[in-house]
């Protein structure tokens, strides 16, 4: 029998192993790189190697996971009041910067907030 030539278990799989990796490294450099995410925050990449042997110990199965943990994008705020419409419904009504219609310094109309409908029993008493 010929010597044999020795590896790492990352080499394992046909390169699959470092495949994944490189996988969940793209997903961390996506997200570094998005502006909604804070900047500073670390990012991790965690690859998880398991091992489960045969009642006898001679074969060992090897599950390996290579999984990251980004950092959340930032939250998106907007105000909403509520208000009834000209027909009695009632909505949820998104606040705009300035009065809908109004132009600003750029020629731009402001359009209308957008409605969401509310049905609740409270809400249909108002």
């Amino acid at each position: 029998m010929e010597k044999q030539q020795k590896s790492s278990l990352l080499d394992m799989v046909q390169g699959g192993v470092k495949e994944r990796v490189a996988i969940e490294f793209n997903k961390v450099i996506d997200n570094i790189l998005n502006k909604n995410a804070d900047a500073k925050k670390k990012r991790t990449i965690t690859l998880k190697i398991e091992f489960t042997p045969d009642a006898e110990r001679q074969t060992i199965g090897v599950n390996y996971i290579a999984d990251s943990k980004l950092v959340p994008l930032n939250p998106i705020t907007t105000s909403l009041y509520i208000a009834t419409d000209e027909n009695g419904e009632v909505g949820a009504v998104e606040m705009v910067p300035q009065i809908p219609g109004q132009q600003d310094f750029n020629g731009n109309v402001q359009p209308e907030g957008k409605v969401v409908p509310i049905t609740t029993k409270q809400a249909l008493s108002l």
